[in-house]
Formats: structure tokens, sequence, C-alpha cells
């Protein structure tokens, strides 16, 4: 999505980017976004790896024929309609849905219920927060002692739920009917990953458990683990689609937003509620209304794009409005391809590269233009830089 300079802006993403990790519905995910004026990163970290040669999935399938069961548990609509078009392929189709037919099935969701009714069948029971404890505790209020229960996955194994259902005397067959792989290509989401780290995206959204999983592996073998954890928990919104998703992140102190059901739609709205209050800074400099978002400026109503480099002078500005700040320090806050690009030295205490005063004049010269407006960043001779406001009286109601 391409931002134009200057345009009167009531789309409540605008300004912001988005990193979409979904494999699956990424396009829906995507298009709503840009509908409300995110700038999406898509960068899929798992994709779905069909089992349709799959013995253990055969296997599980024969089970579920061969002997009587007592309950099925349908997880996901996706799933259960893939183990159903799998089936007909090895021409079980008929025998499955004849033993299903005669079962008290528990499905998780609406989805998972749709996917049902369309065979004809009925679900006996469906949980309303559509999660798998639910259906779980549902299932342990009874007496499960030698009852044959087939559970479909989603992805990957459920051994809290499984292996409770085994506690309570159950004979339990997993069926496996998709999992989910790491990409061919993670170019995307390693570029991603660094752009979280760099600041220049504000939301990540993830739609999976196994994305979240992905995510944190590619980190880890690029050496930024600890410092995509560090910008998850601080400037970096983790909008995740439910909690059984969301559980890797918080176990590792990252707070994240979710919806009140598990929708793409509502996880979309749960990003525009939030992002705007968490990543926007709204100042008055100068008479006018300045708020910074992700990678633009709303100025007077006007959204206007800004470059990683000056928007990383700007920000530094914004956390002390009104007071000076010097060359010296706003050296540290330039993105490091700037200090690649040849405007730097190197720091002979760590060796690593840092800006130099002419790269900050730069990037000034860049900031001023992009907004537009004279006054707005002042230069304090010899001393550094300034928004034009008067120290406490600069946030906007």
């Amino acid at each position: 999505m391409t931002i134009q300079a200057g345009v009167l802006t009531s789309e409540p993403l605008s300004g912001f980017a988005v990193g979409v990790t979904a494999a699956r519905r990424h396009e829906e995910l995507a298009a709503l976004l840009e509908r409300r004026g995110a700038r999406v990163v898509h960068a899929p970290a798992i994709r779905l790896v069909p089992l349709q040669d799959d013995a253990e999935l055969l296997q599980a399938t024969e089970e579920c024929i061969s002997r009587p069961l007592d309950y099925v548990v349908v997880t996901t609509g996706i799933g259960f309609r893939a183990w159903l078009e799998t089936a007909d392929g090895w021409g079980l189709r008929d025998s499955l849905l004849d033993r299903l037919g005669r079962v008290p099935i528990l499905a998780r969701g609406p989805k998972a219920r749709g996917a049902i009714r369309s065979t004809g069948i009925t679900e006996a029971w469906s949980p309303e927060s559509e999660s798998c404890d639910e259906v779980l505790k549902h299932l342990l209020e009874g007496d499960l002692r030698g009852t044959r229960i087939a559970v479909q996955l989603y992805g990957e194994p459920l051994p809290d739920f499984t292996d409770a259902l085994r506690g309570h005397g159950a004979e339990v067959i997993e069926v496996p009917v998709y999992r989910w792989s790491r990409t061919d290509d993670s170019t995307p989401l390693r570029r991603l990953v660094g752009q979280a780290v760099a600041g220049t995206v504000d939301a990540i959204t993830f739609t999976s458990a196994p994305a979240v999983t992905a995510t944190l592996a590619v980190a880890a073998e690029d050496g930024l683990e600890d410092a995509l954890i560090e910008a998850l928990r601080t400037h970096v919104v983790a909008a995740c689609v439910g909690p059984v998703t969301a559980f890797a992140l918080t176990e590792r102190g990252v707070p994240t937003i979710q919806p009140e059901r598990a929708r793409i739609g509502a996880l979309v709205r749960a990003i525009v509620e939030d992002l705007p209050e968490r990543r926007a800074r709204r100042l008055h400099v100068r008479g006018h209304a300045l708020e910074l978002r992700g990678h633009a400026v709303v100025l007077d109503g006007q959204l206007r794009p800004i470059a990683p480099a000056p928007m990383a002078i700007l920000r530094a500005l914004a956390r002390r409005p009104g007071h000076v700040v010097s060359r010296a320090e706003l050296c540290g806050v330039l993105p490091s391809r700037v200090v690649a690009a040849g405007s730097g030295w190197t720091n002979p205490r760590d060796g690593r590269p840092q800006a130099d005063e002419h790269a900050v004049e730069m990037a000034v010269a860049r900031l001023r233009r992009g907004l537009g407006r004279t006054g707005i960043v002042e230069t304090v001779v010899k001393r550094g830089y300034r928004l034009a406001c008067e120290p406490g009286r600069e946030a906007l109601a």
C-alpha cells in the first residue's frame, strides 16, 4: 500500500505497518488491515502440509471405522473436511460417515459445526467459548473408563487434552488430519523479525501457535530471539487470534492483544482499537497538532510518510518535547543502515559503527522536508535540536 503525502486521513491504521505471519487466509487478513489504512508486511511463518499419503492418518481412520466409538471431537472445520476428502481418496468416506453418524460429536466452534452439518450430521454439543479446555471439561464430567474417543488434531499434537482423557481411562485415537511445517523460504520472516527489532513495524499478527513457534525459531537462528521478545514487550504489538496461539508469548512475558472471539475480523477490530492508542504519540507543536504513527505522522489532519532515519530523529525529540537533544545523542538513534551507507565512524570501545553528526544533520533536513512545515524542529546552535513546544504543555488532550 502506498501512502500519499498530505492526504486527509480518517483510517485508523494509516501510518502503521503490520506484519502478517499467516499462511492460510492471509489474503483476507491483509485486505482487512489495508482497508483500514495499514501497510501490510506479509511474511508467512508456516505452511500447511497435507497428509494424503500419510500412513498414520490412514491407520487412525481405519481404527475409527473398525470398532464403535463413544465420542468424536472435531476441532476445526478445515480439518474435518480434509479428513473426509482424504478418506474419499482411499474409498473410505462412506464408511467413515456411517460411523460418525452414530457417535456423539463434540464440535469446538462454529466452523467445526458448519463442516459437520454440511454432511447431514448434527453435533451433540459445542462450547460457547470455542475452547478445547471447555470440551475437555465437558468430557471429564462423565465416566470415561473403557470409552473410545477420536480426536481430530489441527496441526500439532494436543498432549494436555489427550493425556487427560487417557488418564481418566479412555482409549484415544488421535487423527492427524494435517500438520504445519516451516516455510521453504524463510527470508520474508527473517526480514520481518529484523524490522520488529529495528522498530519499523508496529504490530505482528499470529493466527496459530505454530506460527509463533516458527517466528521465534527463525529469530533464534539469527541470534535475535531475545531482541525480538524485548521488541514485543515494548514497542511492537503482538496480536494473537486466541489464548492458545498466544501461549508461547505470554509465558515469555509478552503482552498480547486478543479478540473476544477467535475470528480474523475480530482480530483486526482489536488491532484497530489497540494499536493507535498504544503506538501513537500526540503533541502540540507551534500551534500544530502532530501525531506520530509508525512510519508516518499526521500533521493537522494530513498524513505525511516519514523515512526511517528522520522518524528515528523525530521520536527521539518527541520523548523530550521542548527540550534540547544533542547531536551526539541523536547519533545513537539512527538506523544501522544509515551508518552502513557511510555516514559514520567506528566506536573504539566496542567496535560498533556509529553515525556522525553529518548523518544527523541530513536526517533532520529530511525530517523538515517531510513535515512540510517550518519551525517545528528547531536548531539550537552548538547544542542540538528540539521540538518547538513548551515543556510540560505539549501533550494533546
